[in-house]
């Protein structure tokens, strides 16, 4: 008898604890607000690159893509995420930060989630791999 009350016990505990980890990925991140970006796909951006995302109230995005602004919508539900630039402005920049800003601007279709973790926001592909590291901007 004591036997199956211990594992019944168990049974209980360990589903309890499925239960625990399924309420933790819904969770919303809180995106509003600006953020620097540090990686995209992988890659340090250039050093003192001006690339930042700006989420806005009503799934509003704008911000600067390493060369140029751009703007667009965002819609989020729990930890999926999902970014849809619509446009930018079109100005020559150096080489290097005209690179970086053609992966970001691809990049950015490839977020279908979000994470939050040691202080940094990592936008995620489908795969779960970071496309894009941002940190918050005070």
């Amino acid at each position: 008898m004591f036997k199956n009350t211990l594992l019944c016990g168990a049974l209980v505990l360990g589903l309890s604890a499925c239960q625990t980890a399924n309420t933790t990925q819904t969770e919303t991140i809180a995106l509003e607000g600006s953020w620097q970006v540090e990686q995209i796909q992988g890659r340090p951006t250039i050093d003192n690159s001006p690339a930042q995302i700006t989420f806005a109230a009503e799934g509003q995005l704008h911000g600067n893509n390493s060369c140029n602004n751009f703007f667009g919508q965002y819609s989020q539900q729990g930890q999926e995420l999902k970014l849809m630039p619509a446009g930018s402005t079109m100005k020559a920049c150096i080489e290097a930060l005209m690179q970086q800003e053609q992966q970001f601007m691809q990049a950015m279709p490839l977020v279908t989630k979000a994470q939050f973790t040691h202080g940094k926001l990592s936008l995620l592909d489908s795969n779960n791999q970071a496309v894009l590291v941002l940190t918050q901007l005070k």
